[in-house]
C-alpha cells in the first residue's frame, strides 16, 4: 500500500471544463457536491483505502519556533497557499494507478448546474516512513 495527497485547488491548477466559482452556485449545488464528496469518502473508507481529509477555510498564520517565550506569528505573507489549497484528502491504495482512479472519481464532483466539475487535483506521493533496526 501506498499514500498519496489529493489537493483540491481554489486557483493555481490548470482550468477546469465547468469551474464556476462556489460563490456563484446555488445552495443546492453546494449540498450536491459537499454530498458526493462525502459518498466519494465513504466508499473508500469501506474498502480501506480513505486515510483522511477536509476542507480547508483561506485563513491561516505562519508560526516558527524561535528560541523560548512566545513564538513569532504572521498573517501572511503566504507561498500562494493560503488563497490556494481549499481541502486535502489522503487515501492508502495498492498502486499509482488506482490512486489516479480514486483522483479521477473526486475530480467528477458536481458543480454549477450538476454538472461534474472536471477539476484538476494535485496528487502527491506521501514519503514512506523510514524503518528502524531493531535489536
Amino acid at each position: 500500500m501506498a499514500k498519496y495527497l489529493l489537493l483540491k485547488h481554489y486557483r493555481g491548477a490548470p482550468e477546469a471544463r465547468n469551474g464556476v466559482p462556489m460563490e456563484q452556485w446555488t445552495p443546492a449545488e453546494i449540498t450536491a457536491h459537499v454530498q458526493f464528496m462525502r459518498d466519494w469518502a465513504q466508499r473508500l473508507e469501506k474498502t480501506g483505502e480513505y486515510v483522511g481529509g477536509h476542507a480547508l477555510l483561506p485563513e491561516g498564520t505562519w508560526v516558527r519556533y524561535d528560541g523560548e517565550g512566545r513564538p513569532p506569528v504572521t498573517d501572511g505573507p503566504f507561498a500562494e497557499t493560503k488563497d490556494l489549497i481549499a481541502g486535502w484528502a489522503i487515501v492508502d491504495v495498492d498502486s499509482y494507478e488506482r490512486a489516479l482512479e480514486v483522483a479521477a472519481e473526486l475530480s467528477a464532483a458536481p458543480g454549477k448546474d450538476g454538472k461534474p466539475i472536471h477539476e484538476w487535483l494535485e496528487l502527491r506521493p506521501i514519503m514512506a516512513e523510514h524503518a528502524t533496526t531493531g535489536e
